[in-house]
């Protein structure tokens, strides 16, 4: 079974985002950039797999990490390869693709790798828009099963336990299919140094978006970035009445 995982290369979590002067996006000039963590998540799973811990009864022959960005997403797909991919492909994107270019990009992806799962992060913590992996479901006109937190792999069937607001819901589909994956499903691993040295050694497929044939115009113009505002003083009360009558007068209650 072979497994196909999109990575993606966004500002570090630990980093807070600076906004341009002029307002049209992010500042990334010498920021420090890394794998997204719920990307990396699905790497983890994806070699778990692999390796034959406990849930994935079909053998997983090889895993194929994808990434759509800049030449340096090179370093988020070695540290894919670091941790137990085999191989990977970029495809070279200067610009922020929007997420129905992204799931076009990876259907044509998936049309010549032929994986048997597509095993993705639910959302990126830069654009937030959990939308790529249902797309994409329903680009290549797969079963789905969004924010994983358990994932069971066996006699050509995914049984997925996610998250809902109403408690667990476990769901099961045929494969192919495609599974996203939430913040519990599993603790991603630091690569070890050997690996690392290996990573170096693994085959990058560096591709051009105009090699897919596929539409990436955008739909979408942003018009200005914004901070959010700054949040004001909070105000001291020296007992409940005056807290109550303090959220009356501002009309929380």
């Amino acid at each position: 079974m072979k497994v196909l995982v999109p990575v993606k290369r966004v500002i570090d979590s630990n980093v807070k985002a600076r906004v341009k002067a002029d307002q049209t996006g992010v500042d990334l000039a010498n920021v420090k950039m890394s794998m997204n963590p719920f990307c990396e998540i699905a790497v983890e799973e994806a070699v778990r797999m692999k390796e034959g811990k406990g849930h994935a009864a079909d053998t997983v022959s090889e895993i194929v990490v994808v990434s759509i960005g800049p030449a340096q997403a090179q370093e988020t797909i070695r540290t894919a390869l670091a941790m137990g991919a085999d191989r990977g492909i970029l495809i070279q994107s200067d610009s922020d693709l929007e997420p129905l270019a992204v799931a076009k990009l990876l259907k044509a992806v998936v049309d010549e790798e032929k994986p048997e799962l597509v095993l993705m992060g639910k959302q990126s913590i830069d654009g937030d828009n959990n939308a790529v992996g249902q797309m994409l479901a329903a680009l290549l006109d797969w079963p789905q099963a969004t924010f994983a937190a358990k994932i069971e792999i066996g006699a050509g069937r995914a049984t997925v336990t996610r998250e809902v607001d109403g408690g667990v819901q476990t769901v099961a589909t045929q494969l192919p299919a495609v599974v996203t994956t939430d913040l519990r499903l599993n603790t991603p691993r630091y690569a070890s140094l050997p690996n690392i040295m290996k990573a170096k050694k693994k085959e990058i497929a560096m591709n051009a978006v105009a090699d897919y044939g596929v539409d990436v115009a955008p739909r979408l113009k942003v018009v200005k970035v914004a901070e959010p505002p700054k949040r004001g003083a909070g105000v001291k009360v020296n007992s409940a009445e005056e807290l109550v009558a303090a959220l009356k007068s501002a009309g929380a209650l």
